[in-house]
């Protein structure tokens, strides 16, 4: 005579079921990790507005003979 009692399959046992569920946490982190990061960079983007390095070099102007004149040039030395 058989039993009536089989095993269970394997998609109701507890460990399939714990790897399952750890499986779309990790899923569903990296998807929001994902859209944060692609976010902040169009925020990024956005603030921008298509600089680029070389407007930053403009600012700096060349004087003295080509050094940077920065603040060494304001400074009044009393002697």
């Amino acid at each position: 005579a058989l039993s009536a009692q089989t095993e269970a399959p394997f998609y109701e046992e507890w460990w399939f079921l714990l790897v399952m569920a750890l499986s779309s946490l990790i899923l569903i982190l990296l998807v929001v990790f994902a859209l944060v990061l692609h976010g902040q960079s169009k925020k990024y983007r956005n603030c921008n507005g298509g600089k680029t390095i070389s407007n930053v070099e403009e600012s700096v102007t060349l004087d003295n003979g080509g050094f940077t004149a920065l603040e060494l040039n304001s400074r009044h030395l009393n002697i």
